[in-house]
């Protein structure tokens, strides 16, 4: 079980003065299963979001809902400098194809071309990311959590079996 690994590690005193010092809540660093999902939920929703600063949204959900901030940090960084043309290229073809439109022709990759077309791109952009940041983010929170709980069952079974 992932808890067991997590809570078998030794805790480092440093650290430990640092949550005290800044009084960091404890909910926010706590692994367990709906803490652990739900930072991969709001991880994830704002990793497919196009958009500078997404650590900073994250931190901007924290007085709402309780989760597991480092994990929905780590999420965040899926949508990476290697990973994101093609994610933001996935959601613009998505935005196109829920609205119906054409995609461009002629693409150059210049700022030029860019500046000229960003109205163009922009809309098909983030209408493509909705299905992504929700449903996507969602399906995963969903399949972690199913996963998380038939794990706890095998435990206890083994438990119980022995």
């Amino acid at each position: 079980m992932i808890r067991k690994a997590f809570k078998s590690t030794k805790t480092n005193r440093k650290f430990d003065a640092l949550i005290k010092k800044y009084k960091i809540p404890g909910e926010y660093l706590s692994i367990n299963r709906k803490s652990v999902t739900r930072g991969i939920l709001i991880g994830l929703f704002w990793g497919f979001i196009p958009m500078p600063m997404q650590m900073l949204a994250v931190l901007a959900v924290t007085p709402f809902i309780k989760f597991n901030v480092p994990i929905a940090f780590s999420m965040v960084w899926l949508s990476n400098p290697l990973t994101m043309p093609l994610m933001y290229y996935m959601e613009y073809k998505t935005g196109l194809l829920m609205l119906g439109r054409p995609g461009l022709e002629d693409i150059q990759l210049t700022l030029d071309w860019f500046q000229n077309h960003w109205d163009d791109i922009v809309v098909p952009l983030y209408v493509g990311t909705i299905p992504y940041a929700a449903g996507v983010s969602f399906l995963i929170y969903l399949l972690v959590n199913r996963l998380w709980i038939i794990s706890v069952r095998r435990h206890q079974a083994k438990r119980k079996h022995r």
